[in-house]
């Protein structure tokens, strides 16, 4: 599958609930109460309170083993159950970007575990990651989850774990939005 773009629209209408927004690393977002997930290209006519784009791409981190292990554990965005998401834009340091593509490999897993980390939680917390950056966006990653209201516990735990990361220093800004539908 190629790459799909998505855009969050945050404003009056959509079918999931701001429940709260949260700045865990520098400026906050605007408050709205619902939230539109759109896919494809399609142009964005109403009006927002705020829109963050992004698209999905190769993976960059990951080898061939951790991107089969992943692929087979991982549960579909979408099921019935997942009545619950978070929304999390991240934006990474200058200093991680001029580091190289290794480089950020070896932080991202060897020295913080990022996909072992990911994978304890799979197929209960489904995730999808979109990339922001090369858009010229404000953030340079978007990370959609959803799961079930009775494994918000167990996400938050993932969150904790990768908070405390060697990688997560080199953020900069991050904004947790959570939502229910």
């Amino acid at each position: 599958m190629g790459p799909l773009f998505v855009a969050f629209v945050a404003g009056d209408t959509g079918p999931w609930t701001i429940e709260r927004v949260t700045a865990v690393r520098g400026p906050d977002l605007p408050r709205a109460p619902r939230l539109h997930v759109r896919e494809g290209r399609r142009l964005i006519a109403d009006a927002s309170t705020w829109i963050l784009r992004g698209v999905t791409s190769n993976e960059r981190y990951v080898t061939r083993a951790e991107h089969d292990e992943l692929a087979a554990h991982q549960g579909p965005l979408g099921r019935t159950e997942a009545t619950r998401a978070a929304l999390i834009p991240i934006r990474k340091s200058e200093r991680w970007w001029q580091l190289a593509q290794d480089e950020r490999r070896a932080i991202f897993e060897d020295r913080s575990r990022h996909v072992a980390l990911g994978l304890r939680y799979l197929p209960a917390i489904a995730r999808r990651l979109h990339h922001s950056r090369d858009l010229g966006e404000e953030f340079d990653f978007l990370t959609w989850f959803e799961f079930a209201p009775s494994d918000e516990a167990a996400f938050d735990e993932l969150l904790g774990l990768l908070r405390a990361t060697d990688e997560w220093t080199y953020v900069e800004r991050e904004v947790d939005i959570r939502l229910s539908r």
